[in-house]
Parts: C-alpha cells; structure tokens; sequence
C-alpha cells in the first residue's frame, strides 16, 4: 500500500508519518518511510538547491522540473521496488504538493503540471493520501516555533500559502475515494489516533 501525507506548512505531515511508521512497524508490517523533495542520495542533492532561500531568484518552471526530477528518482529507486516487495510505503509529500504549490500557489497550468508528473512517477497514483488542514498563518507560526529548517519555500507570503490550502482542499473535493482531510490543529497525539484508524481500517479492505 502507498500511503502519502500532504499539507501547509506547519502541518505536522513528517510528525505523524514518523508515528505512524513507528505503529505499523509494532504491528509486525514492513514499512518504507520516505519523503519529498529527497528520499535518494541524488534526491537530496535536487533539494538542497530547492530549499536554499538563497536561490530567490529560481522560476517557477525551473522549480517544478526539479522537484518532479527528484520525484522520478526516488519512484524508480525507492517507491516501487518496496510496492514490488510488499511494503507498506510511507512518503512524506508527493506529486500532489507539485499541483498545490506550483499549480494553484503559482499558478502554473494544471495540465500540464498533470503531464510531468506523469512521466516523472509513470502514472504511479497513491493508495491513500492523508491531507492534514490547518491555517496558513497557524501553521507558519508552528514552524517559527518549532526552530526546524525555514526553507525557501516557507518564505513565501501568507496569500501564497493560502493559495495553496485552497488549493489541497479543492484536489481533496476531486478525488474523495484517495484523500482523507484531518483537522491538523488538534494534538499531535489525537491526529495520531485518527491517522492510525484510517490506515487500519483501509490495510484490512
């Protein structure tokens, strides 16, 4: 199964991955945890330059080849030989953070947005995509608060970020069978306990 967690800034999407790998794990399942932009040595690399706020003057274009370069590494590298081997992988971020940032963030074309993403993953779509919500200026804060890496991409503006929420909320709405939105405001541990029900309950379909 191919779980993938999404959301703002702020969220807590690498918190609750990492619980959430740490339970499957006590229940005898064989997880893979990843994330994106990285994942893969050359991965890591791609989001160096992607994260360093130094780079201010990346374009966008640029800014979606790259990340979606990233992407078709750890796909190929990391991804499917762990579906192949039955694992249950878990990544923090994939291609629909592509479509919420570049696309409704920047306003780049969905479509084709859509086509790279295609060639990048090969059409790999998740089982299950855990959307954690919260406000843009709560989960920026979050992020202040927390003294973890302030990258590039969290010194966009505020209308920036509220772009991008509007637009996950309006991927979530497309395709209601994969998304699940959960109130990321709430405690770390009481969006845990909704996580590990959801994934429970589609591990035993």
């Amino acid at each position: 199964m191919f779980i993938t967690f999404e959301g703002p800034e702020g969220s807590g999407k690498t918190t609750q991955a990492h619980l959430l790998a740490e339970h499957l794990r006590s229940r005898g399942r064989a997880v893979i945890l990843t994330h994106e932009p990285g994942g893969t040595a050359i991965g890591d690399q791609i989001r160096a330059v992607l994260h360093d706020p130094m780079n201010s003057e990346m374009q966008p274009w640029a800014e979606v080849l790259l990340y979606s370069a990233s992407r078709a590494q750890l796909v190929a590298q990391v991804i499917r030989p762990a579906l192949a081997a039955g694992k249950v992988v878990l990544c923090d971020r994939f291609y629909d953070s592509t479509l919420a940032y570049q696309g409704y963030g920047r306003g780049l074309d969905l479509s084709a947005l859509q086509a790279i993403t295609y060639l990048a993953t090969g059409g790999l779509v998740p089982d299950l995509t855990l959307y954690l919500d919260i406000q843009p200026d709560q989960g920026l804060q979050r992020r202040l608060l927390g003294g973890g890496e302030w990258n590039r991409m969290d010194q966009q503006t505020l209308e920036f970020h509220r772009r991008v929420r509007a637009g996950y909320l309006e991927l979530a709405g497309h395709e209601p069978e994969r998304w699940v939105v959960i109130n990321a405001a709430a405690s770390v541990e009481e969006v845990q306990v909704r996580v590990q029900a959801i994934v429970e309950n589609r591990l035993l379909r």
